[in-house]
């Protein structure tokens, strides 16, 4: 059988660092808001580009903070307008309904899945006050109108990172405003940016580090990356059941903390991200190079540097026919997500909407395996199946 996602072998890629790093918290005797959250916090920041890191329990936490930050600090209030993508895992939506938002769902462009930015000004109303976009299956969703959009409306843009570690915007595409940038020279207002990551894109972005993430930890753990010092002191504090000080409670916060033991683990895999990520573009290339069927349909290829692969999506109208044949093969694939947000039944009201390129993704969309440890034997073998598939 190949395995959708082997974790036990992809952690046995780098056992040895991180039995040694969960090795030396166990034995520091300190668990929570330690040396190991500091260092990891300031080596993710980095490696994202921003100023800013704050740990946090998970990622649907890192991205209902940063609402409910922006909310305490007065720049929006419950019942504003939140445009976000109708082809989303629901974390994206639970986190503005937890803050008594309101999501305005926009639909995808069918040959990238991310969401159609041609379709965004006309969802704009006098309540929006962002724009959440998602860098969903690990590809890049910013795009240089959906830059200009927030600057014209003066809009906040929050990334949702939790699928795009170690993802770039695309190099010849503007970033935010041009005397933000920094050219390669050091020079402010270069006329050609330099790339950035994903998580470094908009004014505060939130990361999952569920253990099937490309940068997966050994539990539940999640960040806000930021340049807002006063949003970062913010969440920071809101994560902290709301107090900046000990036994002084400014917010109404919860106990949202990143813990020693996963911050440790989390710095040893940070150093091989990269390379991990490499190696999914290697099996994502050969994918694109070899996989022909007529029915089935693969999203628009990118550049490398532009999507990592955190899962590998192909449509197919016979999805649900694929798939049996796929598991009869030998092979294991996934669905993401078999029921869009509007059709769950915790948001009923949204039930009789019909978002036709969203409900099609989600019958079409069949995840097949990619990851640090899937052979290119394993690859050819994925290929050959689909390739005859009847």
């Amino acid at each position: 059988m190949i395995k959708f996602l082997d974790l036990k072998a992809v952690t046995l890629l780098h056992a040895d660092e991180i039995h040694e790093a969960v090795a030396r918290v166990v034995d520091s005797g300190w668990y929570l808001q330690g040396s190991e959250n500091a260092a990891f916090e300031e080596h993710y920041a980095q490696y994202i580009g921003t100023r800013y890191c704050v740990g946090v329990a998970n990622g649907l936490d890192a991205l209902i903070w940063i609402y409910r930050a922006y909310i305490e600090m007065g720049f929006m209030k419950p019942g504003d307008e939140v445009i976000v993508p109708a082809n989303t895992y629901i974390a994206s939506i639970l986190a503005l309904t937890e803050n008594g938002l309101k999501p305005v769902l926009v639909e995808p462009d069918l040959t990238t899945l991310e969401m159609d930015d041609s379709l965004i000004e006309q969802a704009i109303t006098s309540r929006t006050r962002s724009i959440l976009i998602v860098h969903l299956y690990g590809r890049c969703a910013y795009t240089e109108r959906i830059g200009a959009l927030c600057r014209q409306y003066n809009l906040k843009l929050v990334e949702d990172n939790a699928q795009a570690h170690g993802c770039y915007a695309l190099p010849n595409t503007p970033v935010g405003s041009l005397e933000n940038q920094t050219s390669s020279s050091g020079a402010r207002g270069a006329d050609v940016p330099i790339p950035r990551r994903t998580g470094s894109l908009g004014d505060a972005a939130g990361h999952s580090f569920y253990p099937g993430k490309n940068l997966g930890a050994l539990g539940d753990a999640g960040a806000v990356t930021t340049d807002d010092k006063e949003l970062a002191d913010t969440i920071r504090a809101l994560a902290n059941y709301g107090s900046q000080r000990k036994y002084v409670f400014k917010y109404r916060g919860r106990n949202s903390r990143l813990d020693e033991l996963q911050a440790a683990v989390l710095d040893v895999k940070l150093k091989h991200l990269d390379e991990d990520n490499a190696h999914r573009q290697q099996i994502a290339a050969y994918y694109y190079d070899n996989i022909s069927h007529p029915l089935v349909n693969l999203p628009r290829r990118m550049p490398d540097a532009n999507n990592v692969y955190h899962i590998f999506p192909i449509l197919c109208p016979e999805r649900d026919r694929l798939q049996e044949y796929m598991t009869l093969q030998g092979i294991q694939t996934l669905i993401h997500y078999p029921i869009p947000p509007h059709k769950q039944e915790c948001y009923r009201q949204w039930n009789a909407m019909s978002l036709p390129v969203t409900e099609r993704i989600h019958r079409q969309e069949l995840s097949i395996p990619i990851s640090p440890v899937l052979s290119l034997d394993e690859a050819k073998t994925i290929v050959r199946a689909i390739n005859a598939f009847e």
